[in-house]
């Protein structure tokens, strides 16, 4: 039965402290048996500070030595981690799923909120793909605001889905405690329906700490099928683990009400 975690921790533009970092959360998880663990979006150089649109993450190609390291340190582990990607002269908010054999998949940020167009070109798609965890599909930060996005993903066969963000409190609506936030409620929100509407294992990672005038929310967090949370950090750093066994855990979900098999796509 694999044991499935995600990270919440703060990452910044510095390359060498996030490897540093990441480093230890990957010792910490090989230790505690971890087989998959999902870092948050932008692990590698930090997220945009929206309010100073000069300060950009490192722009990273697929041969940059940090995602060579992360890579080395995944082993037998799979690792997924969120970095500005730089391919042909356009940027992109990637999300790579890394193991000791290789890169496993590869996803670009679809939707994008205000301002980050500025920074990044568009992906234009979703697709799941095969790991030693189960077969697992990625998402980053506002992608998992549309249900189409899992929806798409669990389609293809995803029975995980790795959702890594770096998801601040509310910009426009600062509410005094975290629990009052409404991107906080929002982003479990999202995490818990995901994973119930398509009737899969959801597992979110999240930034904690703030950037510029940003404070992230944390709450990194495993789902199970039935949207029960099965482990979560809160708005501390931490790693949120649980063991689940995908396989049963779905099928017991979908032994009764079958939501994918019973879609009605000619009817929408």
């Amino acid at each position: 039965m694999p044991r499935l975690a995600a990270v919440a921790a703060a990452f910044g533009r510095d390359l060498d402290h996030a490897v540093e970092r990441i480093a230890t959360v990957v010792a910490h998880a090989r230790r505690d048996g971890v087989g998959l663990l999902v870092l948050p979006d932008a692990a590698l150089g930090g997220y945009l500070d929206l309010a100073r649109g000069e300060d950009l993450p490192p722009a990273l190609d697929e041969d940059h030595p940090a995602l060579k390291r992360v890579r080395a340190l995944a082993g037998d582990m799979v690792v997924c981690v969120g970095y500005r990607e730089e391919d042909g002269g356009r940027c992109y908010n990637t999300a790579v799923c890394l193991h000791g054999d290789g890169v496993l998949g590869r996803h670009r940020k679809v939707h994008q909120p205000p301002g980050e167009s500025r920074a990044y070109a568009p992906g234009t798609g979703f697709a799941a793909f095969d790991t030693p965890v189960g077969r697992l599909g990625m998402l980053i930060d506002y992608d998992k605001t549309f249900p189409e996005a899992a929806r798409a993903l669990a389609v293809d066969g995803a029975q995980i889905l790795a959702c890594l963000s770096a998801w601040p409190t509310s910009v426009t609506n600062r509410a005094p405690r975290m629990s009052q936030d409404r991107q906080s409620r929002l982003f479990d929100l999202y995490d818990r329906a995901r994973a119930a509407e398509n009737q899969v294992v959801l597992v979110s990672s999240n930034q904690t700490g703030a950037l510029g005038g940003m404070r992230f929310l944390g709450q990194a967090k495993v789902v199970g099928p039935g949207g029960e949370i099965l482990a979560r950090t809160w708005a501390k750093a931490g790693i949120a683990a649980a063991d689940v066994d995908v396989c049963a855990e779905i099928a017991t979900a979908r032994r009764v009400l079958h939501h994918l098999r019973e879609r009605r796509p000619d009817a929408y």
